[in-house]
């Protein structure tokens, strides 16, 4: 199934991308971080970019950060196959290698964050002071 919301998806695509307002000055999406937080097998990466399907579980959203066996052996060729990356952000790193569910927590497996003294009324009252 393809998810089309036009609306919803144009509006998360230009927020991710920085366009808008937004709270925070320095936001950038992290495409790692999201592929490991809703793809963490790889399942959909590898329906819809079959020059890797060769390779296994979340590796698949770093290709680049493999060793050449691994690569060989997924049959993957850097600049070949498949490109190699025009960037790499800073901030993915700490991504790289991580398996799903390991620390710290991604976002989307821990759950809503829950707070036992604050009802579902604390975040919609006008007092704030709890």
């Amino acid at each position: 199934k393809v998810d089309y919301d036009v609306c919803s998806n144009y509006g998360n695509w230009l927020y991710s991308a920085g366009i808008g307002n937004d709270p925070r000055d320095s936001r950038k999406f992290n495409m790692i971080k999201q592929g490991l937080d809703y793809d963490g097998n790889g399942d959909y990466v590898r329906l819809w970019v079959p020059e890797l399907q060769g390779i296994k579980g979340a590796d698949i959203h770093t290709p680049w950060a493999l060793s050449s066996a691994a690569l060989s052996q997924a049959g993957v060729t850097l600049g070949e196959t498949y490109p190699q990356p025009v960037v790499t952000a800073p901030e993915w790193s700490r991504h790289i290698h991580q398996r799903p569910g390991g620390s710290p927590h991604p976002r989307g497996r821990r759950g809503p964050v829950q707070h036992k003294d604050r009802g579902i009324d604390f975040y919609f009252s006008r007092k704030k002071d709890a």
